[in-house]
């Protein structure tokens, strides 16, 4: 593997752990008081928004192995930024429903 499938690997790896696991157990776990719990939740909301829009109307299923390294470089920074409550996960989501139609 070139470093660059190197990094992409890793770095689809670090946002399936982020959205996955760290992100739930916070919403879980901490003082936060996330309106958002699921990993299913989190996924679409950080994949719509890097996409600016509905992730599966631009990308293949499933998105984190079809996203270029710069999408998934801003998925991960969208994660941690939601988890440092740089990015206010309720305009985040709200704007992902609003996406989906919702």
């Amino acid at each position: 593997m070139d470093p660059i499938e190197c990094r992409i690997a890793e770095l689809v790896s670090r946002y399936l752990v982020l959205t996955k696991e760290v992100m739930p157990q916070m919403a879980r776990t901490s003082d936060i008081r996330w309106h958002v719990r699921c990993d299913h939740c989190f996924q679409p909301i950080v994949l719509n928004t890097v996409c600016y829009g509905v992730w599966h109307e631009h990308r293949a299923r499933p998105a984190y192995i079809h996203l270029s390294r710069d999408k998934l470089v801003r998925a991960e920074q969208f994660c941690e930024d939601i988890m440092a409550n740089r990015a206010d996960l309720r305009v985040l989501n709200s704007q992902s429903l609003n996406w989906r139609g919702k």
